[in-house]
């Protein structure tokens, strides 16, 4: 089994972001990974705010990134980026943390004006930390349903992700199987 750590962006605890990327996670659960989830929310505010590189929960998160085989990293689009408070987290990772990982990215956002900013804002960011980002799925708030098992309202864009899931997955099992040969 192979380990996937999924980082939620969102400040909120119901967030669009939280749900989608929950329901993420239990695929690739059904596909026999082992899923750690991750929420900026777990790292104290005063560590963000202070930047304290050696706060426990920020090594730990660290430790744990570190050790995936591939990472998931969703954010709500805010002023055309990711949060803030993602921003403040990533902020405190060593610049290799993600070195040759594959992280699939997820954004939500109120438009489908706000698209480029998974090319333009979250991407870029995770290329800083040497990760090799994939393409990425970005919803509008309009077809997320936070109350229900499946949240993606929209059959095609329920399929897109299913697939770029299904492509991470794929990805990592060929790379942690060439690793293990």
């Amino acid at each position: 089994m192979t380990e996937i750590v999924i980082i939620s962006g969102s400040p909120s605890a119901a967030s669009r972001s939280d749900r989608v990327l929950g329901y993420i996670g239990g695929l690739l659960e059904d596909k026999g990974f082992i899923v750690t989830h991750l929420s900026v929310r777990d790292i104290p505010a005063e560590a963000l705010f202070t930047a304290d590189f050696s706060h426990p929960s920020v090594t730990g998160a660290a430790a744990s990134i570190r050790e995936a085989q591939g990472v998931v990293v969703g954010s709500p689009v805010y002023k055309a980026a990711y949060s803030g408070v993602l921003k403040a987290f990533i902020d405190l990772l060593p610049q290799d943390v993600l070195e040759s990982t594959p992280v699939l990215p997820l954004m939500t956002g109120g438009s489908p004006g706000h698209l480029l900013a998974l090319d333009y804002a979250l991407k870029p960011l995770l290329s800083t930390l040497k990760g090799h980002a994939l393409k990425g799925i970005y919803l509008t708030d309009d077809v997320i349903d936070k109350n229900l098992d499946i949240p993606v309202l929209d059959g095609d864009c329920l399929s897109r992700l299913e697939k770029q899931t299904a492509y991470f997955a794929e990805l990592i099992r060929r790379q942690h199987s060439r690793t293990h040969a």
